[in-house]
């Protein structure tokens, strides 16, 4: 029970991420469009998403443990890959990091010249708040089947995990009505990367047949070990970095 609810932290830390990057989008609709096509809108995504997780689920139970653990476990490498690749890159200075206060302010400024909101319904408003909570929300929906498709008794915790993460993102916004910018979005992106990718590796040697030493335990190795490649990464990409870029002249 200890090892299945420790799956509620990569839950809850990838979601999060997710959300923060959604409710800044709907805050800015919000503030721009009107509140009333902002929350409709994030609301039928939401609507849509609970459909496609009970349809989803319904799926799951009919492919075998070993093919679902092999075919999830590469998909939540991939994915995890991707999400430390990027991590690592921005602590490399590399790519430029992630500002929510930023992405708030582009956000609001295309709003405001997609033309002012009438008094009736605001499609503007609808659709993009719609978008960007299908977009975050769909992402966090395959976070939360892969996790808990790894085994019997691990989509609670997931679910769990991702649920936490919403009522604190919806909270902090009913609170402050402005972007979590002072949440440490690029740390998130690398220690979900790391954890993502270690249980991808796991559930893929899983589903291959492989018997890892210490069964579960094992993960705990495979995140030390994606942990110490990116640490050491980090410093070796943004040496490289200068070395990489064309000459002028």
């Amino acid at each position: 029970m200890i090892v299945n609810w420790a799956h509620v932290g990569p839950s809850f830390l990838a979601s999060l991420v997710e959300f923060v990057e959604a409710l800044t989008v709907i805050l800015a609709v919000g503030v721009v469009r009107g509140w009333r096509g902002a929350l409709a809108g994030a609301a039928a995504a939401v609507a849509v998403l609970a459909v496609l997780v009970a349809g989803l689920g319904r799926a799951l139970t009919t492919v075998p443990l070993a093919v679902l653990q092999l075919w999830i476990g590469v998909l939540l490498l991939l994915f995890g890959l991707r999400w430390l690749r990027k991590a690592t890159l921005r602590a490399a200075g590399i790519l430029p990091l992630h500002d929510e206060d930023a992405a708030f302010a582009k956000q609001t400024s295309a709003l405001r010249g997609a033309g002012g909101a009438g008094p009736g319904f605001d499609k503007v408003g609808f659709s993009t708040a719609f978008n960007i909570t299908m977009l975050e929300g769909a992402e966090v929906v395959f976070i939360v089947i892969a996790i808990g498709a790894g085994g019997a008794g691990l989509l609670a915790p997931a679910a769990l995990g991702a649920a936490a993460a919403l009522a604190l993102v919806v909270g902090l916004g009913v609170v402050v009505h402005r972007p979590l910018a002072r949440i440490p979005e690029n740390t998130l992106k690398f220690v979900v990367g790391v954890l993502l990718s270690a249980f991808g590796t796991f559930w893929t040697g899983e589903g291959m047949g492989l018997a890892w030493p210490g069964d579960d335990w094992s993960i705990l190795g495979l995140i030390a070990g994606f942990a110490l490649i990116a640490l050491i990464a980090a410093p070796l990409s943004r040496a490289s970095a200068p070395a990489a870029q064309p000459a002028k002249g």
